[in-house]
């Protein structure tokens, strides 16, 4: 890999504008050292700035598998890059130093990343981590902070995150990622303060490229690529997990299920369960190494003096922790879900499509034949309600609607929009 921005698949006029900005931050951060750091923000209006210029905020977004939080690291990389040195068509983002290896790794101490795990980002871990970042950095040019799904704000954190987009420390980078600019997604004041860098899905043909750069065998690749709705990691994971592999054609399955009511209900509750469980192998781990490392920092195992009540009152501290992991489980399950219900969702879109013949590829190319007998079983208009079934489904997960109950009703809508 000779460069950071390898990463991103099909997104080269992205990569341009990213390189551009990053190696005039190089020209901004000089003049920063040379005023001694003011306290003011250099960049001004992020709005009217050229698009190859440097701003303090940024708002990534594209559909999940686009590349969105991809890009924004690879950026805050290039931002910190040791061998930067702004000239035009210089190399940048290297890939090669400690300050692109560390950002790449997570470990940069100049860069805070917020992947949220729960249902929300909460007010009181973006106060505390603007704070921390309104400081001078300690080791690269800029303090950057990335988060990741910045729909999951709640009001207030979007309210206190807002105040630093508008008076921005002179130090202080900040990139969201999120869906789209629709207000549902990001606030409209919180979107005008920043520079906008919409992704596009990547194409078959550089998913397959990427894969067999790992490895994977070009025919499987190729498949991949193509069933994976342009997600590069779903892609990866079809390609060498079979479990994957066995949740999607699960997931498919419940459209055939659907139309006799003798298998419809135990379908969607092993569609549920599956979910319900993968959450748990996930969470399992996640939740094992996270107790054991809490606990060694309140003291437990340790010898000596004292050594026996080092845990005494750090109840509270391990209720929150556990109280957060079970939340992570729940998002982890509504995830592993909505993925099963994008595909199902794509599978009757196809079906759509073939009852038109219309020169549009198909999202489950392999499974072209049941698309066909769907489009002869059922009307194209008995097909649209269905896929309306199945984003009421996810619109209704959204708003915390417990899993059961709404892949019941999706399953009842479906086969009531077959029968009529």
């Amino acid at each position: 890999m000779t460069s950071v921005f390898d990463r991103l698949v099909g997104q080269q006029a992205v990569v341009d504008e990213l390189s551009a900005a990053a190696r005039s931050a190089v020209g901004a951060s000089a003049a920063l050292d040379d005023a001694d750091g003011g306290a003011e923000s250099m960049f001004g209006d992020a709005v009217p700035a050229p698009r190859n210029s440097m701003t303090h905020a940024w708002l990534f977004t594209g559909p999940p598998g686009s590349g969105r939080s991809v890009a924004a690291q690879c950026f805050a990389a290039a931002l910190q890059c040791e061998i930067a040195t702004g000239a035009p068509g210089s190399e940048v983002g290297c890939g090669r130093c400690h300050a692109c290896a560390t950002v790449m790794a997570g470990t940069h101490g100049d860069v805070r990343r917020i992947v949220p795990e729960g249902l929300t980002i909460s007010v009181k871990l973006i106060r505390e981590t603007v704070q921390i970042a309104s400081r001078r950095p300690g080791v690269g040019r800029w303090q950057i902070v990335l988060i990741e799904d910045a729909d999951r704000l709640t009001e207030q954190a979007a309210n206190a995150l807002l105040k630093v987009v508008e008076e921005p420390p002179s130090r202080t980078v900040i990139l969201l990622c999120a869906p789209s600019v629709d207000p549902e997604d990001i606030s409209v004041t919180l979107r005008s303060r920043c520079r906008h860098v919409p992704l596009t899905m990547p194409g078959v043909d550089s998913i397959a490229e990427v894969l067999v750069g790992d490895g994977i065998d070009a025919e499987r690749a190729r498949w991949a690529a193509s069933v994976s709705g342009g997600h590069v990691g779903r892609a990866r994971r079809l390609a060498t997990d079979e479990s994957a592999r066995s949740e999607r054609n699960q997931a498919l399955g419940l459209a055939r299920a659907a139309t006799n009511e003798s298998t419809a209900y135990g379908a969607a509750e092993a569609l549920v369960k599956t979910a319900e469980n993968s959450a748990k192998a996930i969470s399992a781990v996640l939740d094992e190494a996270e107790t054991e490392e809490m606990r060694t920092a309140l003291g437990a195992g340790g010898t000596g003096k004292g050594a026996g009540g080092a845990m005494r009152g750090t109840a509270g501290f391990l209720k929150d922790m556990e109280r957060q992991q079970k939340s992570r489980r729940t998002r982890l399950q509504r995830d592993v879900l909505d993925r099963a219900l994008v595909d199902l969702a794509a599978l009757f879109r196809d079906a759509v499509v073939a009852s038109y013949a219309a020169p549009v590829a198909a999202m489950h190319p392999d499974h072209s034949e049941q698309t066909l007998r769907m489009a002869g079983f059922a009307s194209p208009e008995k097909l649209l309600r269905c896929v309306e079934a199945v984003l009421a489904c996810r619109e209704a997960l959204d708003v915390n609607v417990k899993p059961k109950f709404a892949v019941d009703a999706m399953v009842a809508d479906v086969a009531t929009a077959l029968r009529r």
